[in-house]
């Protein structure tokens, strides 16, 4: 056989270099000492991640030479270096497994995992965690390279053919030295979590490690009777065939698909094919590795995702403040006319115009005015901006409760299960906001299943490990998993994609809002929670709520009677701090018809200096965004702290954060006159 062609298959120092070649062209680096700690295999990539010079790495260079260089350069700290060196030293004898992360002086992380081989010394994998993001833009430069030293390794494989010709009487010597470092070979590539493979130019294998046998059942043993196109599959063949051309072409590339390994289990591959040029520049074949990279993606799909859903909140939060103030002015507007248009003879309109005014005109626009207040409260149970009441949630009596609530509103030939759990679960959640969540996912299997079937809302308890709550983006530990789940139409890939955007929809014009799910994420989201959603076409959909899991409450206070605003007298001086002049218009009207004086402060900043100034003021009423430096929470907390102010309000109509504030309410806007009473008799209660 030619050296331009050299076997792969068989014994030699040809393919003991190309092996070695291989392997310098992994990311990863690698380091094989024998049983006496002396170093008798590695790679490019091992001297480059850990900074260590060219001549350091030789056949037999002791272990202690490399922790001596890094502990004269600094990299064990400032301790005693003999002492630290002679450690390490001493632990590496011990030949013990070990999977550590380690973060080098110049910042660079790596991730060091070794591996003992028995009866041959110890294999090391060395991978840089800093540069994940930029792995295509290392593999296009290395690619530059190996195509250099490919060829410059080709070129010394002939010379070393030309001497061993000239040197028979050696050759058996050599021979079983080849075979013990092909074996040691063997060891390392087997060891590698990822396929490493050499194909010829006319597609043959010659060599493959043991991960095909893992993956596809292939043997090792027999490279050259394995055919890519049957162990992947003749469609999946066909996608890919372009790139093995491309590469036997001599153009490295990479490219990503699909397989099935042979327990059946789906796999997202990323495959890199190197050419193997000769010392004339032919293409004698090329080198194969390919890593698993399923969990990657998927990873990186629900990064995607939840940026998209994060992005959408923010605007929609942002959108909701300036309606709400809006909502404000109008609710506040035509409640008052209300109470004009129906007060006393001497004081209202004309009877006639009165009686027409009231239900033709305002009547419908305050409707229409609250209306959109439920669509913004919407948007900021999306936006995880509304303000919740968590409590001790018993789950199980929640379903039953919302069972009675909507089981008049399915169609007989639609059966609704609710199970209940063994044992009471409770889950920290607002009960308001959990039974309106399951309210609306059970209107959407309604919806869902025309035709009838089953629609079942069962508990349990459930365990998150790190890995199961990193994929949810929630903390690991207990949480109560409330799954509803029906038999009806499902939905394909592009409705999953999109299920939880806000004014997303599948029903009809006029027929939903499109805020059902995406209210349903905000709040479970800002609860603490997670959700996910499993549904295919005609194979119905399973929509599954986390929330956090708590013990069994104690007994609760009773709760005291709901008190009444008396509207009698004066009731002392309010300060109101509002930068919308109309908005600030209605609540002052509101205030003073409560019985308060009032005086007005169109920022931080000048409420500050009312407060510092205007003794006896014994109600701070404040919007909490506003221009000028100062919040309304920083104005509540100056107002409580130095000025001794009896009663503070927040109103809002975007407040992100809850007030945790002793003596400090949050009222959302819109709200009415009656509302801000009973906000204000509850803070003196």
């Amino acid at each position: 056989m030619s050296a331009a062609t050299p076997d792969l298959a068989g014994p030699g120092p040809q393919r003991f270099d190309t092996l070695q070649a291989g392997l310098d062209l992994l990311d990863e680096g690698i380091t094989v000492f024998d049983t006496e700690l002396r170093l008798i295999a590695w790679n490019q990539a091992f001297l480059r991640l850990l900074d260590f010079p060219a001549t350091l790495a030789y056949a037999g260079a002791p272990f202690e030479s490399f922790i001596r260089y890094n502990a004269q350069r600094g990299e064990y700290g400032h301790d005693d270096i003999e002492a630290s060196i002679a450690e390490r030293v001493e632990a590496a004898r011990g030949f013990i497994s070990h999977n550590l992360v380690r973060t080098r002086p110049d910042g660079r992380v790596l991730r060091v995992r070794g591996q003992p081989l028995p009866g041959h010394g110890f294999v090391t994998l060395y991978s840089d965690l800093t540069e994940q993001q930029r792995a295509e833009h290392r593999i296009h430069e290395q690619n530059l390279m190996l195509e250099t030293r490919v060829a410059g390794r080709t070129s010394e494989l002939r010379a070393i053919n030309e001497r061993l010709m000239q040197a028979n009487s050696a050759n058996e010597q050599i021979a079983r030295s080849l075979r013990r470092s092909e074996e040691q070979m063997r060891l390392i590539t087997d060891s590698i979590p990822a396929l490493i493979a050499y194909f010829d130019r006319d597609r043959s294998y010659r060599y493959i490690n043991r991960g095909y046998r893992e993956w596809f059942g292939l043997d090792p043993a027999q490279p050259e009777r394995i055919s890519a196109r049957e162990y992947l599959g003749a469609q999946v063949y066909a996608g890919i065939k372009h790139n093995v051309a491309q590469a036997l072409a001599g153009e490295p590339v990479s490219f990503e698909y699909e397989i099935t390994t042979i327990s059946g289990r789906k796999l997202l591959a990323r495959t890199t094919l190197i050419p193997d040029r000769t010392a004339a520049g032919e293409v004698a074949g090329c080198f194969e590795l390919t890593f698993d990279i399923t969990e990657q993606k998927r990873t990186q799909e629900l990064l995607a995702q939840a940026q998209k859903l994060d992005a959408l909140g923010q605007l929609t939060g942002g959108l909701a403040h300036d309606f709400n103030n809006i909502l404000t002015v109008i609710i506040g507007n035509l409640s008052a006319l209300c109470e004009t248009v129906a007060g006393p003879a001497d004081a209202r309109l004309d009877a006639g115009l009165a009686e027409r005014l009231l239900p033709d005109y305002v009547e419908p626009a305050l409707d229409a005015a609250r209306r959109g207040a439920e669509l913004i409260r919407g948007l900021l149970t999306f936006a995880r901006r509304q303000s919740l009441a968590p409590c001790a949630v018993d789950v199980g009596a929640l379903s039953h409760t919302v069972e009675r609530l909507v089981r008049r509103s399915l169609p007989e030939h639609l059966r609704l299960d609710v199970p209940a759990p063994p044992a009471p679960l409770w889950a920290m959640a607002d009960a308001h906001q959990l039974e309106n969540a399951l309210l609306n996912l059970i209107l959407n299997a309604r919806d869902a299943s025309p035709g009838g079937g089953v629609v079942s809302v069962s508990a349990s308890a459930a365990e998150l490990d790190e890995g199961a709550a990193t994929e949810r983006q929630v903390p690991a530990g207990s949480y109560v998993r409330i799954d509803v789940a029906d038999t009806g139409q499902g939905m394909d890939a592009a409705t999953l994609a999109r299920v939880f955007e806000p004014f997303f929809t599948t029903k009809r014009p006029g027929a939903g809002t499109g805020l059902g799910m995406a209210m349903v994420y905000g709040f479970v989201r800002q609860s603490g929670g997670a959700v996910s959603i499993r549904s295919q076409p005609g194979q119905g959909t399973t929509v599954s709520l986390w929330l956090p899991r708590v013990a069994a409450p104690g007994a609760l206070d009773q709760p005291d009677e709901e008190m009444t605003v008396a509207n009698a007298g004066e009731r002392g001086l309010a300060l109101l701090v509002e930068d919308d002049a109309a908005v600030r218009r209605v609540v002052r009207r509101s205030l003073l018809a409560l019985g308060y004086v009032v005086i007005e402060a169109a920022d931080g900043v000048e409420a500050s200096e009312m407060l510092a100034t205007m003794p006896g003021i014994r109600l701070l009423l404040t919007d909490v965004v506003m221009p000028g430096g100062v919040d309304g929470r920083d104005l509540a907390r100056r107002a409580r702290e130095r000025h001794q102010v009896p009663q503070v309000v927040l109103m809002s109509g975007y407040a992100p954060g809850e007030v945790q504030a002793p003596g400090i309410t949050l009222l959302a806007k819109p709200f009415s006159k009656a509302q801000l009473a009973a906000v204000l008799a509850e803070g003196e209660s």
